[in-house]
C-alpha cells in the first residue's frame, strides 16, 4: 500500500464512520476504497470489519443520552445481534471465496436500494403507533437476520436495523438511531473477534480504518442531525454502484 492509497483508506474510514452513525451504510465506502487499492473481497471484508468496530463504538458513546431508559431493550435485542453477527461471520468464513464474490454485488444494490428508500423508514418512524417495550419476538428474529447480513457483509445494516426498529418499538427516530448504532456495534465486534482469530486481517488497513472511523462516529454523532440527509444518500449510493460495476468487472 502507497502513501496516497493509505490515505485514500484513512479518509475513507473517515466518511465511513460519520456515515455509519448517521446513515448506517459506511461499508459502502470503506469497502470499495479497499478494493480499489489491490485488497481480494474477502480479505477486504475482514479487514474492514475489524476496523470499523472502533467507528461503531465512538458513534454509540456519541449517543450516548439519547441511550438512556433502553437498558433491558438493548440487553435483549443484543443478543438477537451477537448471535446473527456470529452466524453471518461463521457463514463468510465457510463458504467459498467464489460465493462471497457472486453474493457480495446483490448484496451492494439491496443496499443502495436500502438507502434510498430511508426517507421512507424514517417517515415510518415518525409516527405514532403502539408496539411491545421490547419489540416481541419478530423484533428479536428480525436484529437476528440483520445480524447475520452484517456479520456476512455489513453495508446497509444499520438501515436494515433503523426501520425493525421503527416499525416495532414506539420510539422516536433519535433514540432508535441510538439504539441502532449499539446493535450495530454488537453485531461488528463479535465478527471482528471471530475473523481475528481465524481469518487473515490485514492489519493496516484496519488501523486506518479504525483511526479514521474513529473520528468519523464522533463527527457523526456531532453533526449528523444538521447534514442534509440526500446529500449523504447520493454519495453512498453513487459509491455502491461504482463497487458493483468494479466487482462485475473483475
Amino acid at each position: 500500500m502507497t502513501l496516497l492509497e493509505g490515505l485514500g483508506v484513512l479518509v475513507a474510514g473517515l466518511v465511513a464512520g460519520t456515515v455509519n452513525t448517521v446513515v448506517g451504510a459506511g461499508t459502502l465506502v470503506t469497502f470499495p476504497v479497499l478494493l480499489a487499492v489491490g485488497y481480494p473481497p474477502v480479505i477486504a471484508n475482514v479487514s474492514n470489519t475489524v476496523g470499523l468496530v472502533f467507528g461503531s463504538l465512538s458513534g454509540a458513546l456519541g449517543y450516548r443520552r439519547e441511550l438512556d431508559g433502553q437498558r433491558s431493550r438493548l440487553l435483549r435485542l443484543g443478543c438477537a445481534s451477537l448471535l446473527g453477527g456470529l452466524s453471518g461471520g461463521i457463514l463468510l468464513l465457510t463458504l467459498p471465496p467464489g460465493a462471497f464474490e457472486a453474493i457480495v454485488p446483490a448484496l451492494i444494490l439491496l443496499s443502495c436500494v436500502l438507502v434510498l428508500v430511508q426517507p421512507w423508514l424514517a417517515r415510518r418512524v415518525a409516527r405514532p403507533h403502539h408496539t411491545r417495550a421490547h419489540g416481541g419476538p419478530l423484533l428479536f428474529a428480525g436484529v437476528y437476520a440483520a445480524g447475520i447480513y452484517g456479520g456476512y457483509f455489513g453495508a446497509a445494516q444499520g438501515v436494515l436495523l433503523i426501520g425493525l426498529l421503527g416499525l416495532l418499538l414506539d420510539e422516536d427516530l433519535q433514540r432508535v438511531n441510538a439504539a441502532k448504532n449499539v446493535l450495530a456495534l454488537l453485531v461488528n465486534f463479535v465478527s471482528a473477534v471471530l475473523f481475528v482469530v481465524v481469518a487473515d486481517v490485514d492489519w493496516r488497513a484496519a488501523a486506518l480504518i479504525a483511526v479514521g472511523s474513529t473520528v468519523g462516529g464522533q463527527l457523526g454523532a456531532l453533526v449528523g442531525r444538521r447534514l442534509p440527509p440526500v446529500a449523504l444518500r447520493a454519495f453512498v449510493v453513487t459509491v455502491g454502484v461504482a463497487a458493483v460495476v468494479r466487482l462485475l468487472a473483475v
